[in-house]
C-alpha cells in the first residue's frame, strides 16, 4: 500500500532536478524512485534495469541508515535522502 513520503536531494541530483525534495506516495524505496524518476526525467538514471540504485547514488531512510534493499516497506512521513556518491573527501 503506497503511502506518503518524501525524498530529499542533495548533491548532483539536487542540480540536476533543479529542487530540493519531491513529496510521493510509494510503498516502497524502489516504487519511490521510479516516481522519483517520472516526476524529473532529469534523474532518470538512478535506477538500473535490475531495480538496483544506480552506482553513482546513495540512498538513505530518514538521514538515519544507508539502505540497499529497496523493497524493504515504507511508512507513512519516512524521508528517503538521495545523495551523490562522489568520490573523495
Amino acid at each position: 500500500m503506497s503511502v506518503p513520503i518524501t525524498i530529499e536531494l542533495y548533491g548532483i541530483a539536487r542540480a540536476r532536478a533543479g529542487r530540493s525534495e519531491f513529496a510521493i506516495q510509494a510503498a516502497t524505496p524502489h516504487e519511490a524512485l521510479v516516481r522519483l524518476a517520472e516526476a524529473c526525467p532529469s534523474i532518470g538514471d538512478v535506477c538500473q534495469g535490475d531495480g538496483r540504485l544506480a552506482p553513482q547514488y546513495l540512498l538513505s531512510l530518514d538521514g538515519r541508515q544507508f539502505i540497499l534493499n529497496l523493497t524493504k516497506p515504507l511508512h507513512a512521513g519516512d524521508r528517503l535522502l538521495l545523495l551523490s556518491a562522489d568520490a573523495g573527501g
